[in-house]
């Protein structure tokens, strides 16, 4: 890795910064049930230890397991992200059809959306098209139909995101990436994106038909093989249109003990020497996206989102990170991450009347003027 860093053209002056978002998560008290990402069917979030409840995770994170269609948690993970110099999301998003969760991670990417643009922050969108088979299974659509299918979703992305001041473009294009492919081949690729202006990328590859690919880990093999993986991504991605770097802390899946199906393998954390490494090699890579990867798959333990096992360091080191590769005067420091929990805690239990004091806490995070936030936190949690 250290060898390609020094063979890497410098990064351009402000690569985009955003991290790839799960907006899967259901939890009781928001959604009355659990959903399947906490649970995989196997763990039982009802059962609580030491003050932790069992959930689909080997990490456990510091708000808590909780739903993605809460606007408190919303809230206080894009205020993280604004804090840690982070420029927006990239959401994982299943399409608009009511089959099993995606209908509902749908809505939750609408709000994410929502806030993310209140916050003066940019999103793009990961398509899973792995989902074409049950949509096919639950007949809404068919094999035959399927690259028709394809092109009117499309259409539906290209009027209802593309266009928004806030979409992700390079060179003047939306960005779009797909998590593989796993269903379409690359005829039908080449027919759905045919007179689209469109970057599109997928995992590690340009598969035969996309502008290039994006960075993402294969833990089978472990840190080394990880690691020849990234090599070899950034030597490939000097011949793409484009492409998107990635950092990711480690892999540490629980699909085995929850009996989902085999582990995926791991990248261990190296006591953050991995992150550290990742998003060293990204910046150099010249790469005009870089890809954090992820805020919150808890599933497979990739998360940068505060954890009870590593708080808040992820975000300190993506917090320094930009100030010296993109943004030198971010006005917030390491201490300023630990305010939106604390606005949180206060949505939870906020009194009568207070709505518009947390609101003003809200605004001022979002200006740079941590100290003032501070104190009116402070101010609160008194009363």
């Amino acid at each position: 890795m250290l060898s390609l860093l020094a063979a890497c053209t410098l990064a351009p002056a402000h690569p985009l910064v955003l991290a790839h978002c799960m907006p899967w998560y259901e939890n009781k008290s928001i959604s009355g049930k659990w959903g399947w990402h906490w649970t995989m069917n196997h763990f039982d979030p009802e059962k609580v230890t030491n003050g932790r409840r069992e959930i689909a995770s080997k990490l456990y994170p510091l708000i808590g397991p909780y739903d993605s269609n809460d606007p408190d948690v919303i809230e206080c993970q894009v205020l993280q992200m604004k804090i840690a110099g982070i420029d927006g999301v990239i959401i994982d998003w299943y399409g608009t059809d009511d089959v099993y969760d995606y209908a509902t991670n749908h809505r939750n990417t609408l709000r994410m959306i929502q806030a993310i643009k209140k916050a003066g922050m940019k999103f793009a969108i990961c398509y899973e098209d792995q989902t074409v088979p049950n949509l096919i299974k639950f007949g809404k659509t068919t094999a035959e139909k399927s690259v028709a299918y394809g092109k009117s979703l499309m259409d539906w992305i290209d009027k209802n995101w593309f266009a928004d001041p806030a979409y992700v473009k390079v060179d003047g294009k939306p960005l779009m990436m797909v998590f593989g492919p796993q269903y379409y081949k690359a005829p039908q690729y080449k027919e759905i994106l045919a007179g689209r202006k469109v970057n599109f990328l997928g995992v590690m590859f340009d598969h035969g038909f996309a502008d290039g690919g994006f960075a993402w880990p294969n833990p089978r093999g472990g840190d080394e093989k990880c690691r020849a993986d990234f090599d070899a991504f950034y030597a490939r991605a000097k011949n793409w249109k484009t492409f998107a770097a990635g950092a990711f802390p480690r892999f540490q899946d629980i699909y085995q003990e929850a009996g989902v199906h085999d582990s995926w393998g791991s990248v261990t954390d190296r006591e953050g020497k991995t992150y550290s490494e990742t998003l060293a090699q990204a910046f150099a890579s010249g790469a005009p996206v870089v890809q954090l990867i992820t805020w919150n798959d808890w599933g497979e333990g990739t998360v940068i989102e505060p954890s009870q096992e590593y708080g808040y360091r992820d975000l300190e080191r993506t917090q320094k990170s930009v100030r010296k590769h993109t943004n030198p005067k971010l006005p917030y420091n390491p201490e300023a991450l630990r305010l939106p929990l604390r606005l949180y805690q206060l949505r939870k239990k906020a009194k009568a009347g207070q709505a518009k004091d947390l609101d003003k806490v809200r605004a001022t995070l979002l200006d740079g003027k941590t100290d003032e936030a501070k104190r009116l936190l402070e101010r609160l949690e008194t009363q």
